[in-house]
C-alpha cells in the first residue's frame, strides 16, 4: 500500500439498455441489448492529448509520495479558475426508465429513483467526465491497475454514468465486449462495436452467466452503493477464477500535510454535512476506507491497495499536478450544489436558500491557494481464487 504526504511549492422494474442511433435492439431476458458499428468519434479526455507518457509517470510518482507546492500562493483564487457555476430518444426504451425527475431545479434519475441522490443532469456529466482525465493523470494514464492480461473477453463497469471509462476499455481492448451499468441512460449514442450500455441496478440480482467476468471496475461509486455486500456477492458469483474486482475511490476528507489548512475550514465543514446527510440514505461516505477488508470478506485474494492524493486547486508545482488540481477544483466547486442539495435539503432539513448561504463560505475557502489541501484516491483490487475455497 502507498500513501505519503503531498507538499505544496515552496512559495424490479424493466431493464434496458441505452438506445442508439442505428441499432439492432435485442431483449435478452427482459433487457434490450444494445449493438453498434460506429467507432468512437473523440477522446473524451479534455486537454490531456497533448501530454506526455513520461509527464504522466512524473506526476503518478509525486502523487504517491510528495508533491511540492509552487510559490506565491494566493488567498483569493487560484490561476485559471473562477467560475462559479452552480450548475424521447427511442420508443424502444420504456418511458419510465427515460423519464427523469426534478427537484430544486436539478435532474435526477428516474427508474429505481431516489436509489441515487445526486443529480445526473448535463453539469453532473461535465463533472464525472473532468474527473476520468483527472484520474487518468495521477494514475499514469492507466484506466485500471488489475493484471487482467492482453485479451480479456468480458468486463462489466458499474455505475458507468457517462460511459467514459467503458468506451476507453472498449478501444484499449477490442477482445472484451464491455459493459456499462447505472441508473441513468445518459451515456453517449455512438460508441466502439464492442461496448454496450444497460439501464439497470446492480444491487439486484446479476443476470449474467456465473464465471463469466475477467474483470468488474468500479469507480465514484460510494455515494451510490448501499449494500456492499450485495454487490459483492454478485460480482463475486459472476468473475471468472482468477479474474478480478478493482475498485477506484475517492476518500471525501480534505487532507494536508504542511499545517497550511485552518481548523475550521469550510470546506471541511461541508464534507461534514454531506456524510451526515447521506447517512440518513444508508450512504456511508467514508465507505472507500473498509473496501479492502470487504473484499476479502466476499472470498477475494491477494487484496492490493494503493493511495494516490490529488491536489484541490493549483498549488503543486509539478504542471501536470496543477493541471489535475485544477480539474479537482473545478469538479468539487462545480458540484458543490447538487452533492449538497440531496443530503443537506432531503437529508438534514435545510432550505435550498440555506444551503447556498453556507456555500458562499464554501466556494470562499476552496479559492484559497494557500492551503494545500488534497484527497486520496484509493485504488482496491483482489481476485477470485482459481477454485472455491482453494483459500489462495
Amino acid at each position: 500500500m502507498a500513501g505519503l504526504s503531498l507538499q505544496p511549492d515552496t512559495p424490479s422494474e424493466q431493464q434496458t439498455s441505452i438506445p442508439s442511433t442505428s441499432t439492432d435492439v435485442s431483449p435478452v431476458r427482459n433487457r434490450a441489448v444494445i449493438t453498434t458499428e460506429t467507432p468512437l468519434q473523440q477522446n473524451l479526455s479534455p486537454n490531456m492529448q497533448e501530454v506526455s507518457q513520461a509527464q504522466f509517470d512524473d506526476a503518478a510518482a509525486q502523487a504517491e509520495t510528495h508533491i511540492e507546492a509552487s510559490e506565491g500562493q494566493s488567498t483569493n483564487g487560484d490561476d485559471g479558475y473562477e467560475t462559479d457555476s452552480a450548475s424521447s430518444c427511442s420508443t424502444s426504451v420504456t418511458s419510465s426508465v427515460r423519464d427523469y425527475a426534478f427537484e430544486n431545479g436539478r435532474r435526477y434519475h428516474k427508474f429505481r429513483q431516489g436509489a441515487y441522490v445526486l443529480p445526473n443532469d448535463d453539469a453532473e456529466q461535465d463533472r464525472e467526465d473532468m474527473k476520468h482525465a483527472m484520474v487518468l493523470a495521477v494514475c499514469g494514464n492507466k484506466l485500471h491497475y488489475a493484471p487482467i492480461g492482453e485479451n480479456p473477453q468480458n468486463i462489466i463497469d458499474l455505475g458507468t454514468g457517462t460511459g467514459i471509462w467503458a468506451m476507453e476499455m472498449g478501444d484499449t481492448y477490442p477482445s472484451a465486449e464491455i459493459t456499462g451499468v447505472d441508473l441513468s441512460p445518459i451515456q453517449p449514442q455512438w460508441v466502439p462495436p464492442n461496448v454496450k450500455f444497460i439501464v439497470d441496478d446492480v444491487e439486484s440480482p446479476w443476470l449474467y452467466p456465473p464465471d463469466y467476468f475477467d474483470l468488474v471496475h468500479a469507480r465514484h461509486t460510494v455515494m451510490a452503493f448501499k449494500n456492499w455486500d450485495k454487490v459483492l456477492s454478485e460480482a463475486y458469483d459472476h468473475i471468472k477464477p482468477s479474474g478480478f474486482f478493482e475498485f477506484q475511490e475517492l476518500f471525501y476528507h480534505a487532507s494536508c500535510d504542511d499545517q497550511s489548512m485552518p481548523r475550521d475550514y469550510a470546506f471541511s465543514q461541508y464534507l461534514s454535512y454531506i456524510r451526515e446527510g447521506l447517512g440518513v440514505f444508508g450512504v456511508d461516505l467514508h465507505a472507500t476506507l473498509a473496501l479492502p477488508n470487504r473484499l476479502k470478506a466476499a472470498g477475494f485474494v491477494d487484496v492490493q491497495e494503493r493511495i494516490i492524493k490529488i491536489p484541490i486547486g493549483t498549488w503543486p508545482r509539478n504542471r501536470l499536478l496543477k493541471k489535475v488540481g485544477l480539474y479537482l477544483q473545478a469538479v468539487i466547486m462545480d458540484g458543490l450544489q447538487g452533492i449538497a442539495l440531496g443530503p443537506m435539503c432531503r437529508g438534514l432539513g435545510w432550505s435550498p436558500e440555506s444551503v447556498e448561504v453556507f456555500l458562499a463560505d464554501v466556494r470562499k475557502s476552496l479559492r484559497d491557494s494557500s492551503v494545500h489541501s488534497y484527497y486520496n484516491l484509493h485504488i482496491i483490487y483482489g481476485r477470485k481464487p482459481q477454485w472455491r475455497g482453494a483459500g489462495y
